[in-house]
């Protein structure tokens, strides 16, 4: 501790900014925080397993062959079904519970699918991943949902997960949510605190469009294509954002969020890098419609994709949420991603890259006019300009 002492008051004598002494304590404040939740979790887990626990299922995902479903045993909490007439302050206590939820580890996890029972141990935060491997699917071209049953060992509970199964689509999705499918405000922090902390799965509103072009994109002129959403929230925010995308008739697909520990200090670009990375190598045929928003790394993110698969990416939109200093960043990541023969569309709204989409064959006529009919039903009329 006195060398620690000595080494800061070294760093404050050498006169650093804030952002410079942040990023050099970064690395022992993280290692301070996994010795203290060692510490925590070696004397409360034994405790909280002689307790209620149970299984919070998240949404599979894979190919006939191989698929896999995440999940995390946690302690019970009780949460009222949202409303879109609560008040703030129950909202705000919604999402505190939600934050604060108990793991358990140590505890086994058994999943059945289509009669094949795998199993896997919860860790220290409570999270476990099942793994059906079933190299002589029935179908290898096997393509829409299935229902998986979890139960803990030595308990009679049994919950159901849905799990997305992709075969032979046309084409993917990958989107984002945070201020490209649902309001976030991500670009001002006090807007961001207000609108995250006290709205729910009901008050919580998508941008113009963004449903009617997702619905289009997903049926594929008849197909069933799957979509994938990646965000910066935490894992205890899966059931607000999957009621959301329910009661907005947004299609449903796996969600892949993040731990609300060590794991946020890695940034948001990381972990969607990541997100990526896997959907990319697990479907090596499969090309994807990147959608996204100006307001965070998405633009340079995709760009890089789209520079490490080429020919796997049918093309990026990007929201427009931010001012013109950041506008011409993403321009010239136009320019540097049509070089590679894929466009990418900055909007306001979702009308651009519907007609974009139709333009491609990626959405019907039909399916453009919902778009368009959507948007203009919103109040007020967002003006649009595609650049």
């Amino acid at each position: 501790m006195k060398a620690w002492l000595a080494r800061l008051r070294r760093l404050i004598a050498r006169r650093l900014s804030l952002k410079q002494l942040a990023r050099l304590l970064q690395p022992a404040f993280e290692r301070l925080l996994e010795l203290l939740d060692a510490r925590f979790t070696a004397f409360i887990q034994p405790r909280r397993l002689k307790g209620d626990i149970i299984v919070t299922a998240y949404t599979g995902w894979g190919t006939p062959e191989h698929l896999e479903l995440t999940g995390r045993v946690l302690l019970p909490r009780t949460l009222p079904p949202p409303k879109r007439g609560d008040p703030r302050w129950r909202n705000f206590r919604s999402i505190v519970r939600r934050l604060l939820s108990r793991a358990v580890g140590g505890v086994t996890v058994r999943g059945t699918l289509e009669g094949l029972t795998v199993s896997a141990v919860s860790d220290a935060d409570g999270f476990f991943t099942l793994v059906w491997e079933r190299p002589g699917a029935p179908d290898p071209a096997q393509d829409g949902w299935l229902e998986a049953a979890l139960h803990i060992q030595g308990r009679s509970k049994t919950v159901f997960a849905p799990v997305r199964v992709v075969g032979r689509p046309h084409f993917g999705i990958i989107s984002d949510l945070d201020d490209t499918v649902l309001k976030s405000d991500v670009t001002s922090l006090p807007q961001m605190l207000g609108t995250v902390l006290t709205g729910n799965a009901r008050t919580r509103l998508p941008f113009p469009g963004v449903s009617a072009l997702y619905r289009g994109l997903v049926r594929e002129q008849g197909g069933l294509n799957p979509i994938f959403y990646v965000s910066s929230s935490p894992w205890n925010f899966f059931d607000l954002l999957w009621t959301f995308l329910k009661y907005r008739r947004l299609p449903l697909g796996p969600i892949f969020l993040r731990n609300w520990g060590a794991e946020l200090f890695s940034g948001n670009g990381h972990h969607k890098h990541g997100v990526i990375e896997r959907l990319m190598q697990r479907y090596p045929a499969l090309a994807f419609v990147l959608i996204g928003d100006s307001g965070e790394q998405d633009p340079e993110i995709y760009a890089e994709v789209v520079r490490r698969y080429p020919g796997r990416v049918l093309a990026v939109y990007i929201r427009k949420v931010s001012g013109p200093a950041r506008d011409e960043g993403v321009h010239q990541l136009r320019v540097e991603v049509q070089k590679a023969g894929v466009e990418l569309v900055l909007a306001r709204d979702s009308l651009a890259a519907a007609a974009h989409a139709m333009a491609l064959g990626l959405i019907s006529p039909g399916e453009l006019r919902s778009v368009i009919q959507s948007v203009a039903k919103s109040a007020p009329p967002t003006p649009f300009a595609a650049r």
